[in-house]
């Protein structure tokens, strides 16, 4: 075993030994890499995938934060990456979620069984009180043969004694599982960790006896360790396993699911989008900010073009900070307040459970819900997180999908005021057509890429009341980052249309396209305004739609066009950094036509 292998691999220091934080997902293992290493983290991509891996140093360490994995093995790009990290790697800190002993120690005991020489962390700590849970650390640490430590990370509980461990080398090889040099001698293979990782095919997507038998027998020892070690209050685990299983079994799931969403449309496109905003966009702006801008400006500015530019239609201090402050803002913040909500109370892996048989006729496993729940929030984050999916299949699934259908938070915003004001059976048509353009482009998608859908392995955390600090605090952050990036992007494009507007040629496109727009679109042609704006901000170019006048059937067919309209600009330049300019403007162009054809078929139909 070569430790240099890992530094050469992740093109990091070689004079500093390494150790490698391994766990599952979700157990707070960025938070002690966080701790250990403080502020100065460096990132190296994983060569021939699409996997970062965060390093940082801790005295004479080298840290490496592998990606969460629930056992080592082949099956996607994150398992590769921890896998070749972890067989190259002696010293291991293996953190481990306290509440979820049972599932996270089969992972623990196969690093054992490979000779690891590992400490182990129980972190979360401070969770096993709430939820009545109590851990014989002392035995644990007997039966596994390491050093076991309790931590509480978030709240730096438990550090000072992890770096103490380090600091005296408590890293030791444990107990393997018993039996297991039985099993490998039947076949005449010699203990060591080599002839287990061949025999459990970590090389391999593939599945073997011989690895299904090592499995059971480690399986069936960690439930004994657990059953040794951890007592708890079944009533209470009881009724949260009953209700999370209410709400992933699709005859009780699916209602719950569409209720929520109800909820959600409620709360946005209602109390948000038509009551507050009706306020802060046409009293506390239309009224009283615009009134005492343009007297201001007036006093000052004398020439015509540069008072178009700043206070006309277009302008920089009329119609920017009404749509932007007036308008978006509040629908983001209430969109990201209600997602919150969801996340923090553990029902979002759950969906990604109850949808995970529909989405494999689209080629994809339930986890791809994520990404796209996450593109209600803005598609270009969306775009990022589709590197959770187990291959780049998948992945070119997921944005095409994304960058076609999936409208952002103040779009989804816009378009629930808008379509409330239509009423209830335009709503049920808008979802029908946007959610049959989703499953038949999905479905075509994955006949022509090659490849299978991998299976679905997802985390299902605890369920729990939403903490309201998490919540708001998530409602701050997400708010804060649309703000920032959005912010030059609307100013640029409030320019360019003001500048265009100033100049007439914003006419003279309107007239160009004309026979799209007005003849085969059946829209007023004031609607190209929409289009170009959606072409930088798909957000923005929604709401021009809340001043044009249009008869009701005209608004759905502007509704169903533009959300189904090409990615915006930032969404763009993401999908090229992942997969490169041929396939995002394949995307652009595929989603222009797509919009453009239904939406003149609509038209045509319903005008």
């Amino acid at each position: 075993m070569n430790c240099h292998c890992v530094q050469e691999m992740l093109n990091i220091p070689d004079n500093k030994e390494v150790i490698a934080l391994v766990g599952n997902p979700n157990v707070g293992k960025s938070v002690i890499f966080n701790k250990l290493t403080g502020r100065y983290v460096e990132v190296s991509n994983y060569p021939s995938t699409t996997v970062d891996v965060n390093y940082g140093f801790y005295k004479d360490y080298v840290i490496v934060d592998t990606p969460g994995v629930y056992g080592i093995s082949s099956f996607n790009d994150e398992e590769i990456v921890t896998r070749d990290i972890v067989l190259n790697t002696q010293k291991i800190i293996n953190v481990v979620d306290s509440v979820h002993l049972d599932r996270d120690l089969f992972l623990t005991q196969q690093l054992i069984d490979y000779q690891k020489e590992v400490i182990v962390v129980l972190n979360m700590f401070d969770e096993i009180e709430k939820n009545d849970i109590k851990i014989d650390i002392e035995k644990l640490k007997d039966i596994l043969g390491v050093e076991v430590i309790a931590t509480s990370a978030s709240r730096g509980e438990g550090i000072d004694k992890l770096k103490e461990a380090i600091d005296k080398n408590l890293f030791k090889k444990g107990k393997s599982t018993p039996n297991l040099e039985k099993i490998l001698e039947s076949e005449r293979k010699k203990f060591s960790w080599g002839s287990l990782a061949e025999a459990e095919n970590v090389f391999s997507s593939s599945v073997s006896e011989l690895q299904e038998k090592i499995y059971a027998l480690r399986r069936s020892y960690v439930d004994e360790i657990f059953n040794k070690t951890v007592k708890f209050d079944t009533r209470k685990l009881e009724f949260k396993n009953k209700l999370s299983q209410v709400l992933i079994n699709p005859v009780t799931g699916i209602p719950i699911l569409i209720f929520t969403l109800y909820v959600m449309y409620y709360f946005m496109g209602v109390l948000v989008a038509q009551r507050l905003v009706d306020f802060t966009m046409n009293t506390v702006m239309g009224e009283y900010y615009l009134g005492f801008i343009k007297g201001i400006v007036k006093k000052f500015v004398s020439n015509a073009f540069l008072e178009k530019i700043i206070i006309g239609n277009y302008g920089m201090l009329s119609m920017f900070p009404i749509i932007f402050l007036g308008l978006l803002f509040p629908l983001v913040v209430a969109f990201h307040l209600f997602m919150s909500i969801l996340e923090d109370s553990g029902y979002l892996p759950r969906i990604a459970a109850l949808v995970d048989r529909v989405f494999n006729k689209i080629g994809l496993n339930g986890r791809a819900i994520i990404p796209i729940i996450l593109g209600f929030g803005c598609v270009t984050m969306a775009t990022i997180t589709t590197r959770i999916l187990g291959s780049k299949r998948e992945r070119l699934i997921t944005m095409f999908l994304l960058g076609l259908t999936i409208p952002c938070s103040a779009q989804l915003g816009i378009i629930s005021g808008l379509i409330s004001r239509l009423g209830f059976e335009y709503l049920v048509a808008y979802i029908l057509i946007i959610g049959s353009i989703f499953g038949i482009v999905g479905m075509i998608l994955n006949k022509i890429l090659k490849g299978e859908s991998t299976s679905l392995f997802i985390d299902l955390p605890t369920l729990r009341f939403p903490q309201p600090t998490n919540v708001l605090k998530k409602t701050y952050y997400k708010s804060k980052g649309f703000l920032i990036e959005a912010f030059p992007i609307f100013v640029m494009a409030t320019l360019v249309l003001g500048i265009l507007d100033a100049t007439n040629l914003l006419h003279v496109i309107e007239n160009f396209a004309q026979p799209v727009i007005t003849g085969f679109l059946k829209l007023p042609k004031q609607i190209t305004e929409v289009f170009i704006l959606s072409i930088i901000r798909r957000d923005y170019g929604a709401a021009g739609l809340v001043t044009i006048p249009t008869t009701k059937g005209q608004m759905f067919v502007a509704l169903v066009t533009t959300t189904l309209f090409v990615p915006c600009i930032t969404s763009f330049a993401m999908m090229t950094k992942e997969n490169g300019l041929k396939y995002s403007g394949f995307v652009w162009v595929s989603s222009a036509v797509i919009a453009i054809l239904v939406g003149g078929v609509l038209a045509h139909i319903v005008l």
